[in-house]
């Protein structure tokens, strides 16, 4: 038995571009967009721990493989996979990832059926940064940016960009200026995240709210999971996605 048995395929469409979903509970949205090398077991467990918050989660499968594993095969073959793929930005920074196109509409269609203040939004390494192109539309209201990896942090620029357009900067800005948080995760010695929690405190000031895990590591809610940065997001969901 698969560890995604318990949940619903389906998929979403935008534009000329389709991705298969897997869903699962009930409550207010929340997308969680996985990191390499795919939709890992591990990645379901902490999904299903948002799900028992009482959550509807929806899981995009962007690529890698659906229930797996990680192994080095899996990473080296999502790796190439992304490496080949126009929907991800590796190195240019400046700029944000075309899929995070196809995620805001996935974010809007959630929020358009089920209502409330708004979606989370948490990526993951990766994916990391995705949250924050994706806030820049209203449906999401819950922006997680968990060890943000992209663009590549090779040198000052890149180490510190945050995978945005200009436009979308100044549109973060806004949104956190008017009253939506941004809530980052990271290793604090995590080399993969460069210093890309330092722009967002500039940028962001108090509304950047920050967990830096002690000790090394880099997968903070899955493979190297620390208790504290679970308990951290779920809360943030509670706050921000639950009317009181």
């Amino acid at each position: 038995m698969s560890a995604l048995d318990s949940w619903t395929c389906g998929s979403h469409t935008a534009g000329d571009v389709t991705h298969p979903t897997y869903r699962k509970g009930v409550g207010p949205g929340v997308v969680i967009i996985h990191e390499v090398p795919g939709i890992t077991p591990e990645v379901l467990a902490f999904a299903d721990e948002v799900v028992g918050r009482g959550f509807t989660v929806v899981l995009p499968h962007l690529f890698g493989d659906s229930g797996a594993p990680a192994s080095t095969e899996r990473i080296l073959r999502s790796i190439a996979q992304v490496c080949v793929s126009r929907e991800f930005t590796k190195l240019k920074a400046g700029v944000a990832s075309p899929v995070t196109d196809w995620l805001r509409s996935l974010a809007r269609a959630l929020h358009a059926e089920l209502g409330g203040p708004g979606v989370g939004a948490l990526g993951m390494c990766l994916t990391g940064g995705f949250a924050l192109a994706m806030m820049v539309d209203p449906a999401v209201a819950a922006p997680v940016v968990a060890q943000p990896s992209l663009p590549a942090a090779l040198g000052r620029t890149r180490g510190g960009d945050l995978g945005l357009s200009p436009a979308d900067r100044e549109a973060v800005r806004e949104r956190v200026a008017d009253g939506c948080p941004v809530l980052g995760i990271r290793y604090r010695t995590d080399p993969a995240t460069g210093t890309r929690f330092d722009t967002l405190t500039s940028m962001l000031g108090d509304g950047f709210l920050k967990v830096e895990l002690e000790g090394k590591g880099h997968a903070t809610l899955t493979a190297h999971r620390a208790q504290v940065a679970v308990d951290r997001v779920l809360d943030f969901f509670d706050e921000r996605l639950k009317p009181s």
